[in-house]
């Protein structure tokens, strides 16, 4: 019995080594294959990725191209219209400068017309009232003349009144 304590585990180990051995051949070869399968996966991935990655790197050049022609585009357009304006801005400047200039010698031209017009007024003026003076002047000389008329008639009638030719004779009869 001695033999069968000592045989019994060395046959049961050796199938369970031979069972372990077998397990561990075919859990190696599953797990070889399983990491093929995950490095094929991983590959297939990885290639998918990097096919990703340059097609996002392509779409991101080809709209960074997009983005700087479109800005380029845009900055010209602004260039354009700035140098557009510019030359309205210039052009609408000179023909300004040039009214001014023709608005300028007409004003002139009227203030001096204005000033003409002013002194001729002013000259009339002091003609109409010299004449208008000289009319009132006439008038008084005149309302004087016929004061001294009937001063001097007056005058006449008084002496002539009291002359005895004037007086009323008193003839009495008798």
């Amino acid at each position: 019995m001695n033999r069968f304590y000592l045989i019994v585990p060395v046959l049961l180990l050796a199938i369970f080594g031979g069972i372990y051995w077998q397990y561990t051949n075919s859990a190696a070869a599953h797990a070889a294959e399983k990491a093929q399968a995950v490095a094929a996966e991983q590959k297939v991935e990885a290639d998918k990725k990097a096919e990703a990655e340059r097609q996002a790197r392509a779409d991101a050049e080809k709209r960074t191209a997009i983005r700087l022609a479109e800005e380029q585009k845009k900055d010209a357009e602004k260039r354009a219209r700035h140098e557009e304006e510019s030359r309205v801005i210039a052009a609408d400047t000179a023909r300004y400068t040039e009214q001014l200039k023709t608005l300028t010698a007409e004003a002139a031209a009227m203030e001096k017309k204005l000033a003409e017009l002013r002194a001729k007024r002013e000259r009339l003026n002091a003609e109409s009232f010299s004449l208008a003076r000289d009319v009132e002047l006439m008038r008084i000389d005149k309302r004087n003349a016929e004061l001294e008329i009937q001063r001097l008639t007056e005058m006449v009638a008084r002496q002539a009144g009291n002359t005895t030719l004037a007086r009323p004779v008193n003839i009495e009869r008798k």
